[in-house]
C-alpha cells in the first residue's frame, strides 16, 4: 500500500506561535520597559522552546494612553521600544532562526494624535473628515445611545466643530469610518509597507468591529439595564466581513503571509461569530474564539467547548486556541484553578499543544507565571486607573517575564515599569530550564513531539472519552498515523477503556515509561496524567 504524503508544512497552521507583551519580555537599556533588541536578544531561548512564530502586541508609535493600541503612526517604531533599524534586525534575526513575525495591527481606531484625526478635527470641510465617524447630537446629548466598551458613552463632543465623534473604546482612541470606500486602500498600503519589509503577518485587533450601523441605530440593553448594552449594530455588521475578504485578497499575493483576528465578542467566547470570519477560507486565516479562556476547569466543559469550536469551523478554515492573553488574567490563576494549580497547567497545556488548531502561548505560560499583585499607586493599565479600587485591570497579566532568580527577575538592571512577581526567586526561565521536570520542559517536550508526528499538526480531531468522570480522551488521525490523548482533569484515579483501540506505545506521559506498551482496555490513569500513545 502507497500511504498519502501530508500535506505541505506551512508555518502558521502547523507550527507554534509565541505572544509576546513588548513592554514586559526583556529590558535591553536599563529603562524599565522592554524593547526589540531585547526581544533580539532571546531569539535562541525562543527557538530552543521549539516556537515557529511569534506575535508582537504593538510597537508602533504611539502616545501611550492605552499602551500601543492607540497609534499615531503605522510606519514608525515607538521610541520606547527602539528604531526601525532594529525592528528591521529583529526581523532578519528572527528569520534567522525560523521564526516568523506577526505584528498587531489596529484597523478599528487610531490615536486622536494621529495626524489623519488632527487633519479630520481640523474643520467639516476637511477632506479627511469623514475618515472618522462624526455626528450632531441630538436633543442636546450624543447621537444616540452607543456606549464604550470601556465604560460611558462611546462619543466625545468636539467644541470646535460642534459634533461628536465616536470611540468604541477610550477617547483617545476614534474609530475610523470603514463606510468610507478610500479606507482600505489606506490600510492596504499600511499593510503592504510592512509586508514589503518581511513581516510575515498581522494580528488584527478587535477586527469585527470596524464597520457600525450606518443607520446609527440605538443599540437594544440587556435586561432592560443601560450599563449592559447588546451591540448589535456596532458590531459583527455585514460589511465588515467583506472587508476583512478584500484585505485577505492583498494579503495573500506575498507568500506564506496570515492574518488572524480578534473576534472581540462577550466572554465566554463565541465559537459562531468567530468562525464567521473565516468565510470558507476566504477571510482571515484563523480567528481567536477564547471559549477555552473562559471555561470552568473540567473535562466534560471543555470538551464541549472544542467540540462547538469545531461543529462552527467551515470546511476551508483552520482553528487556534488560547489559554491566555495580554487582556485576560493568566489562565493558572484563573477562578476554577484554585487548588493543584501546576498540575492543572500541565493538563491545559497538553490539550493546547495537541487538540487541531495553531496553538498560542502567551509569554510566561510555558515557566507558569502567575497574576502578580500589583499596588494602588503602581497601576498602569487605563482601564485599572479608570475603575481602581473595583477593579485593577490588566497589569497582572502584564508583568515582566522572569528570566531568572536575581534582582526584578533578570528582566532589567533599572527599575521594571510593573512589578515583577515575587516568586521569580524560584520561578524562572533559568532554574527551570535544566530541570527535566519543571514546566518549561514539559513545553518544551510536547512541542518537539508536535513537531515530529504530522497527526499532532494536521490530523483529524476524534473525540474517544468526551469528558465523562473528568477524563478528555481524543485521537489525532492522519492517513495511518494515529496519536490518542489523555488527560485526567481530575485528582483522582480513573479506570478507562478504549474499545477502539488495542494498545498503544507511549510517546509522552507524567506517570509512565516511554518505552512502555499500555493496553486501553481497563487502562488506570492517575490524577492529573497527562499521556501520549501511538497507537
Amino acid at each position: 500500500m502507497v500511504l498519502k504524503q501530508p500535506e505541505p508544512w506551512i508555518w502558521w497552521k502547523h507550527g507554534v506561535i509565541y505572544h509576546i507583551y513588548p513592554r514586559s519580555f526583556f529590558d535591553s537599556n536599563g529603562d524599565g520597559v522592554g524593547d526589540i533588541q531585547g526581544i533580539i536578544s532571546k531569539l535562541g531561548y525562543l527557538a530552543d522552546l521549539g516556537v515557529d512564530g511569534i506575535w508582537l502586541s504593538p510597537v508602533f508609535l504611539s502616545p501611550n494612553a492605552d499602551f500601543g493600541y492607540d497609534v499615531s503612526d503605522y510606519r514608525s517604531i515607538d521610541p520606547t521600544y527602539g528604531t526601525m533599524d532594529d525592528m528591521n534586525m529583529l526581523i532578519e534575526k528572527a528569520h534567522e532562526h525560523g521564526i516568523r513575525l506577526i505584528l498587531d495591527m489596529i484597523l478599528n481606531h487610531t490615536s486622536d494624535q494621529h495626524p489623519w484625526f488632527l487633519e479630520s478635527a481640523s474643520s467639516k470641510f476637511n477632506s479627511k473628515r469623514h475618515w472618522y465617524i462624526w455626528r450632531d447630537g441630538y436633543n442636546g446629548g450624543p447621537p444616540n445611545n452607543w456606549k464604550s466598551s470601556v465604560g460611558g458613552s462611546a462619543w466625545e463632543f468636539d467644541e470646535i466643530s460642534g459634533q461628536y465623534y465616536y470611540h468604541s473604546f477610550f477617547k483617545e482612541q476614534p474609530d475610523l469610518n470603514w463606510r468610507n470606500p478610500m479606507l482600505p486602500q489606506v490600510f492596504f498600503d499600511e499593510l503592504k509597507f510592512w509586508l514589503d519589509k518581511g513581516a510575515d503577518g498581522f494580528r488584527l485587533d478587535v477586527i469585527n468591529l470596524i464597520v457600525k450601523d450606518k443607520k446609527f441605530r440605538d443599540n437594544p440593553y440587556l435586561f432592560g439595564l443601560p450599563f449592559f448594552q447588546k451591540h448589535v449594530f456596532t458590531r459583527n455588521r455585514r460589511k465588515s466581513l467583506k472587508i476583512v475578504i478584500e484585505l485577505r485578497k492583498q494579503v495573500d499575493q506575498y507568500k506564506d503571509r496570515v492574518l488572524v483576528g480578534e473576534i472581540y465578542t462577550m466572554p465566554p467566547g463565541n465559537a459562531e461569530v468567530a468562525a464567521s470570519y473565516l468565510a470558507d477560507g476566504k477571510g482571515i486565516h484563523m480567528a481567536f474564539d477564547f471559549s477555552l479562556v473562559f471555561r470552568s476547569w473540567g473535562a466534560r466543559n471543555y470538551y464541549k467547548c472544542i467540540r462547538d469550536w469545531y461543529t462552527n469551523i467551515p470546511e476551508h478554515g483552520w482553528p487556534c486556541n488560547v489559554l491566555s492573553n495580554h487582556d485576560l488574567f493568566r489562565s493558572i490563576d484563573r477562578f476554577p484553578w484554585r487548588r493543584n494549580k501546576e498540575e492543572k497547567a500541565r493538563v491545559a497545556a497538553a490539550l493546547l499543544l495537541t487538540i487541531k488548531g495553531t496553538p498560542f502561548i502567551y509569554y510566561g505560560e510555558e515557566i507558569g507565571m502567575r497574576n502578580t499583585k500589583v499596588g494602588y499607586n503602581d497601576i498602569k493599565d487605563p482601564l485599572g486607573i479608570r475603575f481602581r479600587p473595583f477593579f485593577s485591570g490588566r497589569d497582572k497579566a502584564r508583568t515582566p517575564m522572569q528570566w531568572n532568580s536575581g534582582m526584578h527577575g533578570g528582566f532589567t538592571v533599572g527599575q521594571p515599569w510593573l512589578p515583577v512577581n515575587t516568586d521569580s526567586i524560584s520561578r524562572n526561565v533559568e532554574d527551570h530550564h535544566g530541570d527535566q521536570s519543571s514546566l518549561l520542559s514539559f513545553y518544551r517536550t510536547l512541542i518537539a513531539i508536535r513537531k515530529a508526528n504530522p497527526a499532532l499538526q494536521q490530523g483529524r480531531w476524534v473525540p474517544l472519552i468526551t469528558g465523562r468522570n473528568g477524563v478528555l480522551a481524543y485521537a489525532r488521525i492522519l492517513h495511518e498515523e494515529r496519536i490518542v490523548v489523555i488527560l485526567n482533569f481530575t485528582a483522582r484515579k480513573k479506570k478507562i477503556s478504549l474499545p477502539e483501540h488495542s494498545f498503544g506505545n507511549v510517546l509522552f506521559s507524567t506517570h509512565r515509561n516511554a518505552e512502555d506498551i499500555f493496553f486501553f482496555q481497563g487502562l488506570l490513569i492517575y490524577p492529573f496524567e497527562v499521556s501520549i500513545y501511538k497507537a
